[in-house]
């Protein structure tokens, strides 16, 4: 019997959210154990910087060759692929002898995650094909990574406590294992387009800005931004991209064809998606220090004080799924922008006063916020472009969201390098105010680029103009 005829959407559902749920979970659990990490391996600020986005660096780079690999050969066998790789890099890290090897496994780690998430998107599209569905899906989905980042905290908090950090990467075998299991029996087999071209070259030039740029952005804590290998990396970054521009341009069967972009939904989703994770995971790694290495919390109660920002998530990412269809993508992403800007600017008075019972509400805001319109992102991107080009651009959006964090991690862990109090605070101060800031900016460009959607009035259902109706980026 063929496997497709096994398909039922509601497995395939969970599945593709216990992926997304492994790959979020490594996010929060590693921040939690940052100060046990610099215990075991004498580690500072840049090593835990590397720890964070070794993961993240690669995971962006490898995503957009995750979605040409899954359009060409099919999402469900790489998808498969990108569970086994991801549960044996989990083994790894576990086991790591040293923070060299830890970051190394952390690598392997990323081409994992990278080849989970936009396929998984891809999977679930093929699986729902009512439109409606497929949004309720899609918010379940993005809940799964916020189940994962409220309860990893926590978890991983109580695990340290009790078994030591190696255990924080081992939880992820048995749902890794039973995430293959579903995927293997129940999702349909998607055929893939023989025709769609890798672009080695447009591979190679994209992962060497991402990586040049990471180092300049990361090691800048440690080396300072006088440093000429800094000012070497950043040249060499901005090199390497304009060669990647250069090279997409001109190839025809580019793995990023730059006609994406004449959509101006999909460019404003990418650049949204990027100002998010970079304001969010930056500002996680800064509270994870301020928790465990200012305030002296232990790891569970580091972990516990991390819960509101992350548990609101989880209500959020399924409100938004049921949102986006009455709504609408540009008023449900500008409305979560606002609300998270007036979380991280509340969470100023909190820092003043050194008093974790005032962030609680700013982190329910903060969290809330960034859940509102992360899904909704994802929604609008999956709905502006043609069915074989949803996973290219699934790992488009996801890239741009990693390269996000890593900007996120390295920006604000520089900000925080201090290791004087006073120092400390007012990097954080400026986090926040660059946060804001930022978050501004990304709902302006919500507002101008979010309008592809629009309301059926007989139906009450969302659809998207013809593509000749698009409007470029202005």
């Amino acid at each position: 019997m063929p496997a497709s005829s096994h398909s039922r959407p509601r497995h395939v559902q969970v599945a593709a959210c216990l992926g997304f749920v492994v790959v979020s979970i490594d996010v929060s659990v590693v921040n939690v154990a940052l100060d046990a990490l610099r215990g075991a391996f004498q580690a500072d600020v840049t090593g835990l910087q590397w720890v964070v986005n070794a993961y993240a660096l690669v995971f962006a780079s490898a995503l957009l060759l995750a979605g040409a690999l899954g359009d060409r050969f099919g999402a469900k066998r790489v998808f498969m692929a990108g569970y086994a790789l991801f549960t044996l890099a989990s083994v790894g890290c576990g086991l790591a002898q040293s923070l060299d090897a830890l970051i190394a496994w952390r690598l392997v780690q990323g081409v994992g995650a990278a080849l989970l998430v936009p396929n998984s998107l891809s999977v679930l599209r093929e699986a729902f094909h009512d439109a409606g569905a497929r949004s309720r899906a899609v918010g379940w989905w993005s809940a799964g990574g916020g189940i994962a980042l409220a309860a990893g905290p926590v978890i991983g908090g109580l695990l340290i406590a009790g078994f030591g950090w190696r255990s924080i990467f081992l939880v992820n075998v048995p749902v890794g294992a039973i995430g293959l299991w579903m995927t293997a029996r129940h999702a349909p087999d998607s055929r893939g387009h023989a025709g769609r071209s890798l672009d080695p070259l447009g591979q190679i030039s994209g992962a060497l800005t991402l990586a040049t740029l990471a180092f300049a952005l990361t090691e800048a804590s440690s080396l300072s931004w006088q440093s000429p290998w800094i000012w070497g990396a950043l040249l060499s970054s901005f090199v390497f991209g304009a060669a990647f521009v250069r090279l997409e341009a001109r190839n025809p069967a580019a793995m990023l064809p730059l006609a994406l972009f004449a959509n101006r939904t999909v460019g404003g989703t990418a650049f949204i998606g990027l100002i998010a994770n970079l304001v969010f995971y930056g500002v996680v790694f800064t509270f994870s220090l301020l928790f465990q290495s200012v305030w002296r919390f232990t790891t569970e109660r580091a972990g516990l004080a991390f819960l509101p920002m992350m548990a609101v998530l989880v209500v959020m990412n399924i409100a938004a799924g049921r949102l986006v269809n009455r709504v609408g993508a540009r008023t449900l992403t500008v409305v979560g922008l606002l609300i998270a800007i007036a979380g991280y600017l509340s969470m100023l008075p909190a820092l003043a006063a050194q008093s974790y019972a005032l962030l609680i509400a700013p982190m329910l805001l903060a969290g809330g916020g960034i859940a509102l319109a992360v899904p909704t992102l994802t929604n609008a991107m999956l709905a502006a472009v043609r069915r074989e080009q949803s996973g290219i651009a699934s790992g488009l959006l996801n890239a741009a969201r990693q390269v996000g964090g890593v900007m996120g991690v390295a920006l604000f862990g520089f900000l925080v390098r201090h290791a004087q109090t006073a120092l400390f605070i007012h990097g954080m101060v400026q986090a926040l105010v660059v946060s804001a800031t930022l978050l501004l900016v990304a709902s302006v460009v919500a507002w101008r680029t979010l309008d592809a959607f629009v309301r059926n009035p007989k139906t009450s259902a969302v659809c998207l103009p013809r593509a000749a109706d698009a409007r470029p980026l202005q």
